[in-house]
């Protein structure tokens, strides 16, 4: 017998077409009462799938098995001239007949039966309004236009928006967008208020234009809504040049904005009395060579010429306290810029106490004072923490003094005190690219690797292309050395040289590397690139990486946090270092944070 023939013996393919006809139906059923119920549509493909899985079990239960009046037995059991197959298979054509009639019935009623037509249901949609979060009394200063004649007084006009923001962040209940992000949009002009002014959550903007011809000066100043993008105020002066002159229009420029604006105000402020220009010279000359020097100064495009300026604006007027601050800030930050050809330190802290002398409530001269105690050796900790907690005292906002108390906790490993320094100098400041890199950095050695990728990430998608060297590491041990080979070509190599990419690559990715065989060369080379004698001190970016730990002598990279690369996190060089700046004996005197810990009386240990 064929096996098709036994298949119709045993009732196998009636069976068959018995259990997809059932399981049609059950699942017309199944529809029906799922859709009354609101069971989600999971269930109805739950049902299918068991109903699929089930067919070769039935069929391989109707092959091995048969019922009989006596029951289901097995079918090799029973004689073939008792069986009654037959008989069982006749019932079973009974039972699809029906079951198919069923089938057509519903087929047929379900066609000829209009689909009721769905009643109309008022649907009432509402409008999404996007909520406008721009504060009232928010603005921004955009730099004033420069109309002079030549062209060449850039650095006048953009000083006199500046100075008016300056005025205008005293005054009470104003939200004023930092220098930094206002000047971010210069020469984009183009792009219109309103998307300039959307791109800084500011609801006013005040833009103007400064035109100087002779002993003359005229000042044009515009305050803008931006929603609507019109005028609500704007006014020309036409003055005789003179410094005393200057101040008089930033008080009446920010008089007038307050004016406008005391109703948004917490304060009211309508008078503009809260605040005004800082008329602490009288020499325009002194008053000119200030505003060069701290357009440069600030935006660290020439810190060398930003001092010979601000040197010459003192001579011109010893009694001018903002240039002697903007002087011991240039001084500050010069070893970074210009080299160690002078006593910097000893310039910074003459130049800040002048300041102080003149003008007791300068914030600049006590942060660079606070710096150069907290992070430039002989280091004292103490002095320079509570020097940059004074500057905060009088500017909460002094970004520079938000930055450098942050990398003075850092190097003492109090890395939350540093995050919540950082943070709020990105909140005064978004654009200041080094409050978010240094950062990224505690974000680093705190853990959380994704938020230190992140902020790293949007500091190169605002064009800041340096990263630190934790980060260049990081990657190494994320295996991805092609990003640590481009950081090394396009952030440093203006400060190492082309020259020395490769050396200094090899370094941070060959584990067999020895600093001995290499000392020379890169002394040669780092010595070519400068045109002085190359000092590893002054180098700790190569001096970690060369492997010369016991020469770095500066804390801006913090190296002994560093989580990689492994081998040095465990070496004995870690702990030299934290006790080379005296970081231990701090922590014995203001407690030692989470990551490390007191062993006995002289000893510790950090994770």
């Amino acid at each position: 017998m064929s096996l098709l023939q036994e298949l119709k013996r045993r009732n196998v393919v009636r069976v068959a077409v018995l259990y997809v006809v059932a399981s049609w139906l059950l699942l017309q059923a199944a529809e029906l009462l799922f859709g009354a119920m609101n069971v989600p549509e999971e269930w109805l493909r739950f049902l299918i799938a068991i109903l699929a899985l089930g067919l070769p079990f039935v069929l391989t239960f109707s092959w091995v098995f048969e019922l009989t009046p006596e029951g289901v037995k097995r079918e090799k059991d029973i004689d073939r001239e008792q069986s009654v197959t037959p008989a069982t298979g006749q019932r079973i054509n009974t039972v699809i007949v029906v079951l198919l009639v069923i089938a057509v019935a519903m087929i047929g009623i379900d066609r000829l039966i209009p689909e009721k037509a769905a009643e109309p249901v008022a649907v009432v949609v509402e409008e999404e309004v996007a909520e406008d979060v721009t504060p009232e009394n928010s603005i921004a200063v955009l730099p004033f236009a420069d109309l002079s004649a030549d062209g060449d007084q850039e650095y006048f006009s953009d000083g006199i928006a500046e100075e008016i923001l300056n005025v205008l962040v005293r005054i009470d209940g104003l939200e004023v967008a930092s220098r930094t992000t206002s000047f971010g949009f210069k020469g984009q002009e183009a792009l219109g208020i309103p998307f300039i002014a959307e791109k800084m959550s500011v609801r006013h903007v005040l833009e103007g234009s400064v035109r100087k011809a002779g002993d003359t000066v005229r000042i044009t100043a515009q305050l803008i809504d931006a929603h609507s993008d019109k005028h609500l105020w704007s006014e020309t002066y036409d003055r005789t040049l003179s410094a005393e002159s200057i101040f008089e229009i930033q008080d009446e420029i920010a008089g007038a904005i307050a004016e406008q604006l005391g109703a948004f105000m917490n304060t009211g402020g309508a008078d503009g009395n809260e605040a005004r220009a800082a008329a602490d010279t009288q020499d325009l000359e002194a008053y000119e060579l200030y505003l060069k020097a701290h357009k440069l100064f600030i935006e660290r495009s020439d810190v060398e010429q930003a001092i010979e300026l601000f040197e010459l604006a003192v001579e011109k007027d010893p009694g001018f306290a903002r240039a002697w601050a903007g002087l011991a800030g240039s001084y500050f930050v010069a070893p970074g810029w210009v080299g160690a050809d002078r006593d910097y330190s000893a310039l910074t802290k003459n130049a800040a106490n002048k300041a102080i002398a003149l003008n007791p409530d300068l914030a600049l001269p006590y942060a660079a004072l606070g710096g150069e105690f907290a992070l430039r050796p002989p280091l004292d900790f103490d002095a320079g923490l509570k020097l940059l907690d004074e500057a905060l005292v009088r500017n909460p906002k002094e970004t520079s003094a938000l930055l450098w108390r942050a990398i003075a906790n850092m190097a003492l490993g109090y890395l939350n005190r540093a995050e919540q320094d950082l943070k709020r100098c990105l909140e005064f400041d978004p654009h200041y690219a080094n409050c978010r890199r240094h950062l990224a950095m505690t974000k680093l050695f705190t853990g959380d690797v994704e938020e230190a990728e992140r902020l790293h990430r949007q500091g190169l998608q605002a064009g800041f292309a340096g990263s630190t060297l934790a980060l260049q590491f990081y990657y190494l041990a994320a295996g991805d050395n092609m990003v640590v080979l481009s950081e090394l070509v396009y952030s440093q190599g203006d400060t190492i040289g082309a020259d020395m990419v490769d050396p200094t690559y090899t370094a941070m990715t060959d584990r067999n590397f020895e600093f001995e065989d290499v000392r020379a060369k890169v002394e040669v080379l780092m010595s070519a690139f400068t045109g002085t004698e190359f000092d590893w001190t002054r180098n700790g970016y190569l001096s970690f990486v060369f492997k010369n730990y016991e020469a770095i002598s500066q804390l801006d990279q913090q190296f002994w946090w560093h989580p990689y690369p492994e081998e040095f996190k465990k070496s004995p060089a870690r702990k030299q270092l934290i006790q080379k700046f005296g970081i231990d004996d701090h922590w014995r005197v203001h407690g030692f944070p989470p990551q490390c810990r007191a062993v006995g009386d002289d000893d510790f240990e950090c994770d």
